[in-house]
């Protein structure tokens, strides 16, 4: 039973996207390449405007941001490729946090929900 849930993209187990009542949850995004934090940012985030895409939504209509980076001491070079981003339209809320991610070679992965205009 969906219960009114699209999930977008599945990959087996995992959808990059699940959408419900308006909202748009994305599945954490992590680098397709890079090897700097301010490369993997930016990898991330495209992706993330891809995906909002394709959830029928956009940057401008994000609600929240979470942010693991996998050494907190990285966030002065992974903040201004995330504010460069954001450049136009009204911050969401966001939170940032150090954590261990799932690849030694990720330095940072992001997860954002966002609503999806009618």
């Amino acid at each position: 039973m969906s219960h009114g849930i699209d999930h977008i993209d599945v990959n087996g187990w995992l959808p990059t996207a699940t959408v419900h009542n308006g909202i748009a949850y994305l599945s954490g995004v992590v680098p397709n390449g890079g090897t700097s934090v301010a490369e993997q940012t930016r990898s991330v985030l495209d992706q993330i405007d891809d995906r909002l895409s394709r959830c029928g939504t956009s940057k401008t209509h994000l609600l929240e941001v979470t942010i693991w980076l996998a050494d907190i001491g990285t966030f002065a070079e992974m903040n201004p490729v995330y504010i460069e981003w954001l450049t136009g339209i009204a911050p969401p809320a966001r939170a940032c946090v150090e954590a261990a991610l799932a690849k030694p070679e990720w330095a940072v992965e992001i997860r954002v929900s966002a609503v999806v205009p009618k």
